[in-house]
């Protein structure tokens, strides 16, 4: 057997996380499909209720844990004294030594395209002030061999689909893959997990299957992490802020082919495209295997 080279890795088999369904395909048969079971997580600070977000709930104390982090209100050096679950009443509490009172700053939340719940506190520009992301360089074989590694990875995303997965990686070695319905909660997980584990971020690439908005920047450059690669596009303002953040930023990585529209220094091109395959179609889509 070949050992996973992740440390966490999706479980498209485990019961929690998908249902079958009946309906009719196009030409009016009948058909059963797998469909992701999507769930409302409340999270709480200390004493206070911060948020309630849709999400496949595999990791809520990770995720709820990346969420305060990447809204500013856990900071990197709080100590937690306790993150508690309670599955019944789909609720996670993060406990911590410092005082915390974020009511003003509830009110005053910004709504952004990161579906419903990715929401970036205050001015979206704090995160890039100051910011002094690594000079870590990207060859470009380790990109293809980590979309290869990723796209072939059993997943909710290959298995039902209405959903993002983000991987944390190391050059062309994917450590923590996440999914959920969400990007935002996807790339709030592997924050969780990192601040957990105490993993450092100046050496680290992320990469995910969804669109490269400015959310998705911002947080990123939050985590401290100088490269993000994506299967999807971009928007203008993404690109903007990661120009500003120099921020390595790659979309549209599908087989051979990639664009980069910020800190392309950072990348190395060692990689012979004539040995790159192009992408099989099967791991090209989002749709579930037994709807072929």
């Amino acid at each position: 057997m070949v050992k996973s080279p992740y440390i966490i890795q999706p479980d498209p088999l485990d019961p929690r996380l998908t249902e079958r369904v009946t309906g009719i395909d196009q030409t009016g048969a009948k058909i059963e499909t797998s469909v992701t079971v999507e769930r409302a997580l409340t999270i709480f600070l200390n004493s206070q209720e911060i948020v309630t977000a849709m999400t496949i709930n595999d990791y809520p104390e990770y995720l709820a844990v990346g969420y305060l982090l990447n809204q500013n209100m856990l900071l990197p050096n709080d100590v937690v004294t306790g993150v508690d679950f309670d599955e019944e009443l789909s609720v996670v509490v993060v406990r911590t030594k410092r005082k915390t009172n974020y009511e003003k700053k509830l009110k005053k939340k910004v709504q952004t395209s990161g579906c419903a719940q990715g929401t970036v506190f205050g001015d979206l520009m704090e995160a890039l002030e100051n910011v002094s992301l690594p000079d870590t360089e990207l060859r470009t074989s380790w990109l293809y061999r980590l979309a290869q590694t990723i796209n072939t990875t059993p997943s909710l995303y290959l298995q039902a689909g209405a959903i993002h997965g983000c991987v944390l990686a190391k050059e062309d070695q994917p450590l923590v893959y996440m999914e959920d319905v969400g990007r935002h909660n996807a790339i709030d997980k592997i924050a969780g997990w990192m601040f957990k584990e105490k993993v450092p971020s100046h050496d680290k690439i992320f990469y995910t299957t969804g669109r490269l908005t400015s959310e998705m920047v911002i947080k990123t450059v939050r985590m401290g992490i100088p490269i993000v690669i994506s299967r999807s596009g971009f928007t203008a303002w993404g690109v903007e802020l990661a120009r500003k953040a120099n921020l390595t930023l790659i979309g549209r990585a599908r087989g051979k082919r990639f664009i980069a529209l910020a800190g392309e220094s950072r990348i190395v091109f060692d990689q012979d495209l004539a040995f790159v395959e192009e992408e099989s179609m099967k791991n090209r889509r989002k749709a579930a295997v037994s709807d072929d």
